[in-house]
């Protein structure tokens, strides 16, 4: 009998230990409105600016307090989804619903936080060449979106209850998915409440020493990456075509944190093909034959900044072969990437632009060995 209820009282202890370890998950709601501005980022939109857009915000954040590691590493940021919808005050533009994935960090004794969404926007009054013809921005109802805001907050002020004010930026672009796409922006001021789900039982942060950040670096890998999609050139109804990318990159991972990398791109971007026999008819001045390559191959250098299994990356790049003149020989790339089976395999998602203007959103597979 007392063996019995010393296991038992064993098998209780261990389990209590375990409860206590499970990670708990806060989360807070919130709501705000803006109101703000086009900016005119290009003349050729000047005819679109006609009000002041408006709209709101609604979010969902998971708190995070340290239960994992890399959330001590980052000073405890939240993640969540938003839903956004704007009414840019123009007959031509109409309406903008977005939804987007989140991540928020903190700074000056979690006083002010800068947040940032990316997701996909659905807009009620695309271009049309019979009926719309005015809005020369949004060549498809479906683009992509960003958002960046940057708030002063305080939370949990009176049972849960807070309040938030800063900044918007709110960014509309389809990545040349198809004509036009001169894209809009959005510079706005927005307030509103926060409201933290279960406060009373919100779980201290925890502080603890963890491994240096030097301790994470690795040896150089070599990684090998496909990556694929649609776009289409600036001209309306030349038509969308295929592109595709190999990459090869070798990286070294020298913390935590970052990992550098150096590599080659081949583009084959059949947009190309079909622009240059475009121009060689249309534009005799321009000196083409219409047989020129329309294939490129750039040497870049770029930086991931980890988060346990995800990567915003970002590279700078510069075309060694270009043989066609489009846009210019500096091209660049951002996006998102998602670690699989230790490491050794990548999803990634990014768009390749030559500066602000954006030529396609790229989708990709990866190896790294």
């Amino acid at each position: 009998m007392k063996q019995f209820l010393a296991a038992l009282l064993l098998i209780l202890l261990n389990f209590s230990l375990f409860s206590q370890e499970e990670e708990k998950k806060p989360i807070s709601l919130e709501a705000d409105f803006f109101y703000g501005n086009i900016v005119e980022h290009n003349p050729s939109i000047q005819h679109l600016i006609t009000g002041h857009p408006t709209g709101f915000v609604l979010s969902y954040n998971r708190k995070t307090y340290g239960f994992n590691e890399w959330e001590r590493r980052y000073n405890f940021p939240d993640w969540g989804f938003s839903m956004s919808y704007q009414n840019l005050h123009n007959e031509y533009l109409g309406h903008a619903v977005g939804v987007y994935g989140h991540i928020n960090w903190y700074f000056f004794n979690r006083h002010l936080r800068f947040q940032i969404g990316e997701g996909i926007a659905y807009v009620s009054k695309p271009y049309n060449s019979e009926t719309n013809y005015n809005n020369t921005v949004y060549g498809s109802q479906l683009l992509s979106s960003t958002f960046i805001k940057a708030n002063f907050v305080r939370e949990n002020i009176w049972k849960g209850l807070g309040f938030h004010a800063g900044f918007i930026f709110i960014h509309y672009s389809n990545g040349s998915f198809k004509a036009p796409n001169t894209s809009t922006n959005t510079l706005a001021v927005n307030a509103g409440l926060n409201y933290q789900l279960n406060y009373k039982e919100f779980p201290d942060f925890i502080h603890k020493e963890d491994s240096l950040s030097s301790t994470y670096a690795e040896r150089i890998a070599y990684n090998f990456v496909f990556r694929g999609g649609v776009n289409e050139a600036g001209v309306i109804g030349l038509g969308q075509d295929p592109f595709y990318v190999l990459s090869f990159f070798a990286d070294k991972r020298i913390n935590y944190k970052s990992t550098f990398q150096l590599g080659v791109d081949v583009f084959f971007s059949t947009f190309l093909k079909e622009l240059i026999n475009f121009r060689s008819i249309a534009y005799p001045e321009d000196g083409l034959s219409g047989d020129e390559d329309y294939k490129r191959v750039g040497l870049f250098v770029g930086h991931e900044l980890r988060f346990n299994r995800v990567a915003a990356v970002t590279q700078l790049g510069y075309y060694l072969y270009w043989p066609y003149e489009f846009e210019n020989r500096v091209y660049t790339r951002l996006g998102l990437k998602r670690y699989f089976f230790d490491d050794n395999f990548f999803a990634t998602v990014s768009v390749h632009s030559h500066w602000a203007k954006a030529e396609a959103v790229e989708f990709g597979v990866g190896v790294r060995l």
